[in-house]
Formats: C-alpha cells, structure tokens, sequence
C-alpha cells in the first residue's frame, strides 16, 4: 500500500513537471497553439496577403502565450521574406528553436538565421576597400579625364570648322559685303551704249559682286548668267550644297 501511493506521489510529480516546462508531445503543443484564437486570426490574414496585419495577429498570440513556438515561427518567417526586418526575424526564429531544440526543421531554421545575419551585416558594416579596389578607382578617374579632354578638343575642331565653312565668311571677291551689310555701293562702271548685256555682268562681276539667289536658281545657272565656269563659282563659295540653294542666300561670284 505504501509503495502505491509512493508510486502516485511519483507520477503526479512528473505529470505536474509536465506542465510546468512545457514537455508535452510537440504534436499536441502545435495543435493547441494552433488554436489559439489570434494564431487563426494571423493564419487567415496570411492567406489573405494582408502580413503586416498577420504580424500584428500572431504578436497577440504571444501575448497570450509567451511560449508559442508557432507564433515564433510565423513571425520569423514574416519578418524575413514579407516585412524585412532581419533582427527580427533572427530574434524569433532563435526563440523557436529555444522552445522547439528538437525540431524537425531545427537545421532549416539554423540556415535562415545565418542568412538573415548577413543581410543584418550589409546594413550596419561599410564596403571593405582594399588597394586593388582603389586602384582600379583611380584608373577610372584617370580614363573620365582624358576623355573629357579628347570631347574638349573635338568640340573646338568642331567650332573651327564650322567657321571655315561658313558661305558668308569665306574669303573671295565682295566678301563682307552682304546684301545686309553697311558701306557705300561700288561706282557703277562706264555703260556704252553698244555694249550687249553680257559685257555689263561682267564689268559688275570684276567689281567684286555678289548674287542673291532668286527663286528657280541654281549654281549651273546663276554660273551662266555670269558667264563664268561653275566649278570656279563652286570654288569661291566653300560649303556651298548645290542641293540646298536657299532663295536669299548670297554667292561670291568670281572674276569672269
């Protein structure tokens, strides 16, 4: 009788010991965490992509039941691929595995805090810089310099032979004066009566003439109004597209 009663002191000890540290089959721990109305709540929320209120669901949980693994568990998965928080999900998840030791996933779970140290780490610790780091910084700032100075000395090639180009700046017979420009207008040259129309724009020509160009021109013509070669006329007027003859546009006109 005495050693029945021994027994029962035994076995209500550890029934009592038990409860006390939690050491129930992890199955049934699970199943009643699992129940727990906020745990639901959380749970529900996942599945309706709504994680920041599934944080807050699963917070409560623990709230409840400070020793919920589960409730660990989810949040450390939450706070690692949906609300990044790399501190908080290492705190959660070791907080799993201090209540869970034996889990299944123990080892999964040991990986994912070691990833989410290293994402940790990116956030807190600066760019080591070592000197084949620097180096090749310097070759760069070295490389951006000469090319800017190869685009500053294309850009001036660029302006000067723009300006070289330039019909009204060209050098030759009448150059300078424009239709526009100021200044006296050459003496007319002696008319005789006899002389044929030709003769005249050949006079005016010699003068140092310019023509503006009318509407229906082109080099060929104006060439043979002035009874000169159009390759001479061409020459005189450097830069000048014969495609592109703009009515306006003052030619030199050389000496016939």
């Amino acid at each position: 009788m005495v050693s029945l009663t021994r027994w029962k002191c035994v076995t209500l000890a550890a029934i009592c010991s038990g409860l006390l540290c939690g050491c129930f089959p992890s199955g049934q721990r699970d199943q009643d965490e699992e129940k727990e109305p906020h745990f639901l709540t959380g749970r529900s929320r996942v599945n309706q992509m709504d994680y920041k209120g599934a944080i807050e669901s699963f917070s409560k949980a623990l709230e409840v039941n400070p020793r919920s693994a589960k409730a660990h568990f989810e949040l450390g998965w939450l706070y690692e691929e949906k609300d990044p928080d790399p501190a908080a999900a290492i705190y959660h998840y070791e907080q799993y595995l201090k209540l869970r030791p034996g889990a299944e996933n123990a080892g999964t779970i040991r990986l994912r805090i070691q990833g989410a140290k290293q994402e940790l780490a990116k956030t807190v610790l600066p760019m080591p810089s070592t000197p084949g780091i620097q180096r090749d910084l310097e070759k760069l700032a070295e490389r951006n310099r000469e090319l800017e100075e190869e685009l500053e000395k294309c850009r001036t090639q660029y302006g000067a032979r723009a300006v070289n180009t330039n019909p009204v700046s060209a050098p030759g017979p009448g150059a300078g004066r424009t239709a526009q420009s100021p200044g006296p207008a050459p003496s007319a040259p002696r008319m005789d009566s006899h002389s044929p129309p030709a003769a005249t724009d050949a006079a005016r020509t010699n003068a140092g003439r310019i023509h503006k160009v009318q509407a229906g021109e082109s080099p060929s013509s104006i060439a043979r109004k002035y009874g000169v070669k159009l390759d001479r006329l061409m020459a005189v007027n450097p830069g000048l597209n014969p495609k592109r003859l703009q009515v306006g546009q003052t030619l030199n006109i050389p000496p016939s």
